[in-house]
């Protein structure tokens, strides 16, 4: 399909949107705020069953119904038995800020219990349909993509997919780095001041980071709103900033910001601190900056007596983050897969 086409013909979405047919024994409608912790209920049950290595908290389920750009009225679908417990979700999402390539997220999952009915199958039509109507509705004439995110090892969510017509484009990669081994000593650029994270110099990071990641796949600008960290699991003591100590005004020039995600230590069998966001401006690239900046991340770690510095990486990151990782200690633990249809 050429990319000269409308986004309302390439789309191809549905006019009308049905929810999943009744002989699969669930009644459906939207989700709201009232049902995040159900919606917590059954992620804990999906991920348990599967083994994700990485967990949804209760505060990240409540999470999901944050952000002024989201309609849960329209861009979610629970299933729910007779008895009124949730059993399958669907959750569709255009972020604020994509510029170059407008894209709907879609997840969802079934409880292990019911699966094997179709209910799968169901879910992901009722996601790819919403997904392309969304990105109608947002009505901006650029290229598109249906986009979902699938745990490596997943197979038979894997499968679901790619029997939809996705088609697997991304490969990222889990890595984490033990902390009881020594962290080099490294001092920053000249020109080059390091200090904590703080609330005055957050919105010069978000300014920073969409021009860091400009460059990578992927990656489109973040908004103010869609910026806000999780208050939750957001780790100031941990996050820090590198300022152009030449500059008359502070100037971010690199970052890393890290987040606290004990939900996931009993599961990985160990304490981690997690750098959520990392990155330098192209023009202070090549100066060891992010390096600098990782030992800082993992000496704050082992102060809060964390066993390891974890952190994910796009496997054909354009910057060689993946050898930079690797260098500094980092060994990979799992991986996850983008699948899409490129619209």
């Amino acid at each position: 399909m050429s990319l000269t086409e409308p986004i309302a013909v390439r789309a191809d979405a549905p006019v009308v949107l049905d929810v999943p047919p009744t002989h699969l024994e669930l009644t459906w409608r939207p989700l709201h705020v009232g049902d995040a912790d159900a919606l917590y209920g059954l992620m804990a049950a999906i991920e348990e069953a599967d083994r994700v290595p990485e967990r949804t908290s209760r505060e990240l389920a409540h999470e999901v119904f944050v952000g002024g750009w989201k309609d849960m009225r329209r861009d979610s679908l629970g299933g729910f038995d007779h008895e009124g417990d949730l059993r399958a979700y669907a959750l569709v999402e255009v972020r604020p800020g994509d510029e170059h390539v407008v894209r709907a997220f879609l997840s969802g999952g079934v409880h292990p219990q019911w699966r094997g009915r179709g209910l799968g199958r169901a879910v992901l039509a009722w996601l790819e349909g919403r997904g392309r109507q969304k990105l109608v509705e947002i009505g901006k004439e650029r290229p598109a993509r249906l986009a979902a995110f699938v745990q490596e090892s997943a197979r038979d969510q894997r499968r679901l997919y790619a029997a939809a017509g996705f088609s697997p484009i991304r490969w990222y990669t889990s890595m984490r780095r033990d902390l009881s081994l020594p962290v080099p000593t490294v001092r920053p650029p000249s020109g080059v001041r390091i200090v904590r994270w703080s609330p005055e110099l957050d919105e010069l990071a978000r300014v920073a980071h969409n021009t860091a990641f400009a460059d990578h796949w992927g990656s489109e600008p973040q908004t103010v709103e869609s910026w806000r960290h999780d208050p939750h699991h957001f780790a100031p003591s941990w996050s820090f900033l590198a300022l152009d100590a030449t500059a008359a005004e502070p100037t971010v020039v690199g970052y890393a910001l890290s987040g606290r995600y004990e939900q996931d230590w009993d599961v990985q069998g160990f304490r981690s601190g997690y750098t959520d966001l990392l990155g330098v401006l192209p023009q202070w690239r090549g100066r060891g900056l992010a390096g600098v900046l990782l030992a800082r991340t993992m000496n704050a770690y082992k102060r809060s007596r964390m066993q390891y510095a974890g952190l994910d990486v796009d496997n054909a990151n354009p910057t060689g983050a993946y050898g930079l990782y690797e260098r500094w200690g980092y060994q990979p633990t799992h991986g996850s897969v983008l699948y899409s249809v490129e619209l």
